[in-house]
């Protein structure tokens, strides 16, 4: 069926797998990138403006996505040779918020036979039938989806979060904790209840001082920054 929408994939999920011409040469997604973590994500168009804040602010943002061992690939319902008129624009015209000259090196897909916004479920039909919403895959090194978030059309999205985002599945992978509200580097982290991490007897009478306990299903416990950045991009 032509356009057929199919089921979005979901998080803990394997990747779909696919292959896809680029601003950046021909890919295969995720294998590529196997080892490092990548973001995929989806504008509604090249050439529009709240896609341009966005493209400017990615590359801005570009290298360190990288210093995290991410891989940015982007993807929109256009050709090839839009994408590249489009990012050349942005590179040799536009000036925004302090950002200029801003030059894009990660992969943009090229989809107009939607193949690829289909099988992540980026086309949501009550938005627009021909254009992407703002969705973003965060993939880890396995090619397992971990999180992700959609915008609508009209929305850009927060990019700090995107990135505090792969910080935060960094910091969960590595110290085998969860983060809490608005958690930042730095800040305490949660630690796994007791069914993982003895008895609540034994939490709440915790004689080390290393955590604060609320209630027995909510302790706590210190995390350096420093802790934490030691380990990003692992």
């Amino acid at each position: 069926m032509e356009n057929e929408i199919t089921r979005m994939p979901s998080i803990g999920e394997k990747a779909p797998s696919f292959e896809a011409v680029t601003t950046q040469g021909k890919i295969k997604f995720p294998e590529d990138y196997k080892g490092k973590w990548s973001i995929l994500f989806s504008h509604p168009a090249d050439f529009t403006p709240v896609c341009t804040s966005e493209f400017m602010t990615f590359g801005s943002m570009a290298q360190e996505f990288e210093d995290l061992n991410c891989q940015l690939v982007g993807l929109s319902i256009d050709g090839l040779y839009s994408h590249i008129a489009w990012l050349r624009t942005i590179k040799e015209k536009i000036e925004y918020k302090g950002m200029k000259n801003v030059e894009i090196m990660f992969p943009l897909i090229e989809d107009i036979s939607m193949n690829v916004a289909n099988t992540y479920g980026m086309v949501q039909p009550g938005e627009s039938t021909t254009q992407a919403v703002r969705a973003v895959f965060f993939v880890d090194p396995k090619g397992i989806i971990r999180t992700i978030l959609y915008y609508p059309l009209s929305l850009g999205r927060n990019f700090q979060e995107i990135k505090r985002i792969v910080i935060g599945l960094q910091t969960a992978d590595n110290f085998g904790v969860a983060l809490p509200a608005d958690w930042q580097p730095g800040d305490d982290v949660i630690v796994p209840t007791a069914g993982s991490c003895g008895t609540a007897k034994d939490r709440m009478e915790d004689k080390t001082g290393e955590m604060t306990c609320y209630d027995w299903f909510f302790c706590t416990k210190k995390l350096s920054k420093e802790a934490v950045e030691s380990k990003l991009g692992k």
